[in-house]
């Protein structure tokens, strides 16, 4: 009986809880139905409400990432820039108690067409535009930071401006086909278009974030609303082993080399012997990304194949040598060759020297010599074969865009010959530079690469370039007689790199004399300056640290030597940066330091620090604090200067005697003193006297000449 109570009641409990639940159910359904046919609800017009509601997404734009040479310097870099923008109408000032807008557009018109390059009655018709608001076209877009802030402080009602990101390159003309630039897309976003830029423009570029809310009619974010926010991810950062001052001693060089000689044009790259590690790459004429005053977009070391001419002898040699039949002490009749068709085939000297031996046939460049080795037993398959495997006919897959691969396409026995002198075929600088890493390496073919580390923000090393060993393509025993006999060629008596010879400084190499081929009709262009000269070589011969190649393309009054003077300046001055031994080193010993943070320290602690360490140092403005730095920290040449920005508000000119043009490039950026120069080199002359007062108006002319003048 107690049993059956129970169930009674478990049973009304259960329909109880079921009833309470169906009436809560039909009470949301009548109140859901009554929501969405009313208007108003607590007063809240609902219809309005959901109109001015709205999502909205804003992207967080990531920073693009920087490219820095091996010591740290700043090669392109994401600066602000702005663009002048003006406030015309007067509703914009309701409620106000200073203008918003433009008031006085006569006096607006005459103070902005000081600083922005417009004239003052062209702004005067901009303002007079009856609308909300006006840009002033090119003339008020990319302005610098000192020059929007020349203009903020006119105080002009209704002028403002509109930051963004641009690329800059503190350098100007230098290392430009290799950098290439990044400039803004049709949606504003920076874009590699040439050279590591493009290359690596998805790694440098980063990755946008977003923030998606709900804001109301009058544009605010609605109070207690969800948001979803994607954080961006800035752009990783590139470091190259391209040396900056190695750069600038090739950049002068190939400067000075142009007032002497008329050409089309001349690149040289210079490489670390041991690693194949690009220390500098030059092409002129050049550009300055930042202008993108370029006409040819194609890079010269990597995209251009020429015909090499008898550079080439150094690795048909070289094949001769692997295959055992070279015998230097040989003697061979010189000046003409008669080929198995009766094709003759001359010697540049095509009375020839009578009769003489191979190693000197080398020193002298003599076609002949080479063809006779293809006669005595290198065949066209195997001298083919060793082309290749030197890196000829391929990729070098250095980290540049549009790289070619040359051609080898030589079969028939004249076309053999050819090649064995280079011509016929065609190679580009970074093969020659990567074939001729075999001789400072005892035979060991080097990868030559470009990128030292890739850096992500969080500081992680993502990438590491490093010396990469491709095959052993020749023995000790081939690679040490090739030296000797470069050395003689330039440092022998009467042979055809003399012209590179100078005292104290133990240049090797080989020079090359190539026909420029003939598109439109065949054959080859008779000008006295059509051909292309070029020059391979490393220093010194002894411990080799440097790969030079150099090709200069229509001399016109240089002939095969035109690109000595070049060469020469470079090793001289390459010689005292990196403190190579020879008998005619003067300067001071030069080692590595390794400087760090002083950022937010006592300016005097820190030149004490750099007193103490023999450090050269430029305080920038007379403040007891330093804010900022450059280089910001790790190894530099004790030659370098560490600069040093104080919080101070007083900048005295210092005395820029023997600067070099990158320590003033750098000041100026510092600083954003307005600087032109005049010549290339170390500066002689400034127009700014050491002590006088920088202001924002200050104005800088230099004069340069090149530093080292041995001959």
């Amino acid at each position: 009986m107690r049993k059956k109570s129970r169930n009674m009641v478990s049973n009304s409990a259960f329909w109880y809880i079921l009833g309470l639940f169906f009436l809560v159910f039909v009470v949301l359904i009548i109140r859901m139905a009554f929501l969405s046919l009313s208007e108003k609800v607590d007063g809240v017009n609902l219809k309005k409400f959901a109109s001015t509601r709205t999502t909205y997404k804003e992207t967080i734009p990531a920073k693009r990432g920087t490219i820095y040479d091996c010591s740290g310097n700043v090669l392109a870099q994401n600066v602000s820039s702005y663009t002048l923008i003006a406030y015309l109408d007067a509703s914009r000032s309701k409620n106000s108690k200073t203008p918003q807008h433009v008031v006085n557009k006569e006096k607006t018109a005459k103070e902005l067409s000081k600083y922005i390059k417009m004239k003052e009655e062209d702004i005067l018709n901009l303002l007079n535009k009856d609308t909300y608001q006006t840009e002033f076209g090119s003339a008020g877009k990319g302005l610098s930071e000192l020059e929007k802030e020349n203009i903020a402080q006119l105080h002009l009602p209704g002028i403002d401006f509109i930051e963004s990101q641009r690329r800059y390159y503190p350098n100007g003309d230098f290392l430009s086909y290799t950098l290439g630039y990044a400039k803004e897309d049709a949606n504003g976003v920076l874009t590699g278009e040439l050279g590591l830029e493009k290359l690596y423009d998805d790694v440098l570029r980063g990755q946008d974030g977003s923030i998606e809310y709900q804001k109301d009619a009058n544009g605010y974010k609605i109070p207690n609303t969800n948001e979803i926010r994607k954080e961006a991810v800035d752009g990783e950062d590139i470091y190259l082993t391209v040396d900056q001052t190695v750069q600038l001693i090739v950049d002068q060089a190939v400067s000075n080399s142009e007032k002497k000689y008329n050409y089309e044009w001349m690149t040289i790259m210079v490489a670390d012997a041991k690693t194949g590690a690009i220390l500098a790459a030059t092409t002129s004429p050049s550009f300055d990304p930042n202008k993108r005053n370029l006409k040819n977009y194609l890079d010269t070391n990597v995209s251009v194949a020429y015909e090499p001419g008898s550079t080439m002898k150094i690795y048909s040699f070289m094949a001769a040598m692997e295959n055992g039949i070279y015998k230097g002490n040989q003697e061979y009749k010189s000046g003409s060759f008669i080929a198995s068709d009766g094709t003759k085939i001359n010697d540049w000297n095509p009375a020839g020297w009578g009769y003489i031996t191979f190693d000197k046939g080398f020193a002298y460049s003599s076609n002949v010599a080479a063809m006779n080795l293809i006669k005595n037993g290198v065949s066209g398959t195997f001298l083919k074969n060793f082309y290749k495997r030197l890196g000829f006919g391929s990729k070098t897959g250095i980290e540049l865009p549009k790289e070619t691969t040359g051609s080898l396409n030589f079969t028939y026995e004249t076309e053999i010959l050819n090649a064995s002198f280079g011509q016929g075929i065609t190679t580009t600088p970074i093969q020659n530079i990567q074939a001729l890493t075999t001789l400072s390496n005892d035979g060991m073919l080097l990868k030559p690469y470009l990128v030292e580390k890739i850096v992500d923000s969080n500081q992680e090393i993502t990438y590491r370039g490093k010396k990469t060993e491709i095959e052993q393509v020749a023995s000790k025993a081939t690679t040490d007689k090739l030296k000797d006999l470069m050395d003689e060629t330039v440092n022998g008596k009467g042979n055809t790199g003399i012209y590179y010879k100078q005292k104290g400084y133990r240049l090797i190499g080989k020079t090359g004399t190539a026909q420029i081929a003939d598109t439109k009709n065949g054959g080859y262009l008779k000008g006295e300056s059509d051909i292309v000269a070029s020059f391979a070589g490393i220093y010194p011969k002894e411990n080799p640290e440097i790969l030079i190649y150099a090709s200069v393309y229509k001399p016109v009054g240089g002939g095969p030597y035109a690109a000595s003077s070049a060469v020469k300046e470079i090793v001289r001055n390459v010689s005292t940066y990196f403190s190579i031994d020879t008998n005619n080193n003067t300067e001071e010993e030069i080692h590595t330091i390794d400087i760090k943070s002083y950022t937010n320290k006592n300016t005097s602690d820190v030149v004490h620090e750099l007193k103490k360490e023999k450090i050269p140092y430029v305080i920038i403005s007379n403040g007891d604090k330093v804010i900022n730095q450059y280089p910001k920290r790790g190894n530099i040449s004790s030659k370098e200067k560490v600069f040093l920005v104080t919080n101070g508000e007083k900048m005295s000119m210092p005395n820029l005697k023997n600067w070099s043009k990158k320590d003033v490039m750098t000041y100026a950026q510092l600083t954003g003193l307005e600087v032109t120069y005049e010549g290339n080199g170390y500066v002689k002359e400034q127009s700014i006297k050491k002590g006088s007062v920088i202001t924002k108006k200050s104005k800088l002319k230099i004069k340069l000449k090149e530093k080292y003048n041995i001959k």
